[in-house]
């Protein structure tokens, strides 16, 4: 799993670059920043011997809106969450609605057992245990004289 230090001036780009991304391509301009509405669960990642341990915060939704796989080596976690409320009264109704998505993708190491990835989901935590590949050592060659 790759940790990425953060550096100050991913969030404030240069001028030069806010310039040439202004009069560039204007999709690409609020490309980095989370449009109005969208949100980004954070998610805690612990090397244990074991394993990798992640913990996603995302409360409010259920399990069954989680879509979590394994594709060429990216753990990809998303989920769809929707909500509707309707209330009648006398004379007026009252409909609310809420949609909310999101993707989280991971690079595993080469260290990492794909096949045996296991998740929950209790309490608005979504919680991924993802084990490390036991290595086991080669004997070392022994030598048998001959007679």
């Amino acid at each position: 799993m790759s940790l990425v230090n953060w550096r100050r001036n991913d969030w404030f780009p240069s001028f030069n670059t806010m310039v040439d991304n202004f009069f560039g391509d204007t999709d690409d301009f609020f490309k980095g920043w989370p449009r109005a509405g969208e949100t980004i669960p954070a998610v805690n990642v612990v090397d244990t011997k074991d394993g990798y341990e992640l913990e996603v915060a995302a409360p409010g939704m259920k399990k069954e809106d989680f879509k979590v796989e394994v594709k060429n080596g990216m753990l990809t976690i998303s989920a769809e969450g929707k909500q509707e409320k309707e209330e009648k009264k006398d004379n007026y109704t009252r409909k609310e609605f809420n949609y909310t998505s999101f993707t989280r993708s991971f690079w595993l190491p080469e260290n990492v057992d794909a096949d045996t990835i296991k998740a929950t989901y209790n309490d608005g935590l979504l919680r991924l245990n993802v084990p490390k590949v036991k290595v086991v050592a080669e004997p070392e060659a022994k030598k048998i004289t001959i007679s």
